[in-house]
């Protein structure tokens, strides 16, 4: 049951830039750390970066520097900045708190 909305995604060239949102229910928001999972095509799905309910944040080393992850705790709203697009980075995006997911959002990165 999908719980999360993401938005965003598109289709941009290497070197550009895309920011993806999550729209989170008011309980799974205050409760859980929110989290950016990407499945690349023919691959796993694997955590890309997450902030915890305090605030911190933590990313995978491929993605350090060129993406930012943070949440709008009046909106209930989690985001990920995206810059510095390489075609590795194609994939579908999924928000993620707890139990719940989003739909996905695809993001293809073009050469």
């Amino acid at each position: 049951q999908v719980q999360l909305v993401e938005s965003g995604g598109g289709l941009v060239q290497a070197g550009g830039s895309l920011n993806l949102s999550c729209a989170v229910p008011e309980n799974i928001f205050n409760e859980n750390n929110m989290i950016w999972y990407r499945q690349p095509p023919g691959d796993v799905r694997d955590w890309v970066a997450f902030i915890n309910t305090n605030g911190n944040r933590g990313y995978r080393d491929f993605v350090k520097g060129r993406f930012t992850i943070s949440k709008d705790n009046a909106k209930m709203m989690v985001y990920l900045q995206m810059i510095d697009l390489k075609p590795e980075d194609t994939a579908i995006y999924y928000c993620n708190g707890g139990e719940a997911w989003g739909q996905g959002v695809q993001v293809t990165v073009s050469p």
